[in-house]
């Protein structure tokens, strides 16, 4: 490979690699998180940082050399070195999306803040999916900061008008919030938790409020195929268990996102 080559191939190879390793770091929210933000009961799990990476079955540390991202799942079958324990397939499927939504965001954005922020972006939308479809939760702990990075982002320009960011943010809370308290007075029940509605208030300080109804839309659909596959496939859903939007939302405000600045340029 010449050197001018080299040079081209080096910010994707950079993308990549930061995407993998975040994807790593997301594997340990996703696990510690819930825990560590009292959403969930059970044994104490530590926190973002401490203690080291280990096997939750065997509690073994588990060295740096394994912890390549995707490289040691490969390398290792699937299983704990130590114990022989199945690694859930989340932690290589988590790492890939990190690396991918890295390499998509440097493609739409070139190798500028904004693809940095649109990462971030979607880094964070991934471990919300992920701990939504764990355990029905959608954190304040991300949701809020994700708000406040986005009017940031915005604030500098990076995607969409200040004003659209702001109105985005209003928009995106209180429409999933009047939904939800009028699916509770005509069921009895609550549908949209105000998790989604953060979530959503976080889409709209990212993408601007023109994005929020093709975001709601797109994931509706995403969700309602995901509800009949899991159907086709043999598992029982029920309308009375509580569906995680979060996936769909998370998907439909990464890509949305990308579209955003290109929805402007058309208006």
């Amino acid at each position: 490979m010449s050197l001018a080559s080299l040079a081209e191939a080096g910010p994707w190879i950079i993308a990549g690699i930061a995407g993998l390793l975040a994807g790593s770091f997301l594997n340990v929210a996703i696990y510690r998180g819930p825990h560590q933000w009292g959403l969930v009961d059970g044994e104490s799990r530590g926190d973002l940082a401490r203690p080291r990476s280990y096997c939750p079955a065997c509690k073994t540390p588990i060295p740096f050399w394994r912890l390549v991202p995707i490289v040691s799942f490969v390398l290792q079958q699937g299983r704990c070195a130590q114990c022989g324990t199945a690694i859930p397939v989340r932690y290589p499927v988590v790492e890939a999306i990190g690396g991918g939504i890295a390499i998509i965001a440097l493609a739409a954005f070139g190798p500028t803040p904004s693809a940095a922020g649109a990462a971030v972006f979607g880094w964070a939308l991934t471990a919300l999916a992920f701990i939504d479809l764990e355990t029905g939760f959608l954190p304040d702990a991300i949701t809020l900061p994700l708000i406040a990075l986005g009017l940031a982002a915005n604030a500098f320009g990076l995607f969409v008008p200040v004003t659209h960011a702001i109105i985005g943010a209003i928009a995106g809370y209180g429409a999933f919030s009047i939904i939800g308290w009028m699916f509770e007075q005509l069921r009895g029940k609550e549908g949209l938790g105000l998790g989604d509605a953060k979530l959503l208030a976080a889409i709209g300080a990212w993408g601007g409020w023109i994005i929020l109804p093709a975001v709601v839309f797109i994931g509706a659909v995403a969700t309602l195929l995901a509800i009949v596959s899991a159907k086709a496939i043999g598992k029982s859903t029920s309308m009375d268990q509580p569906i995680p939007f979060g996936p769909g939302l998370g998907i439909a405000g990464f890509v949305a996102l990308i579209a955003a600045p290109g929805i402007l340029s058309g208006l």
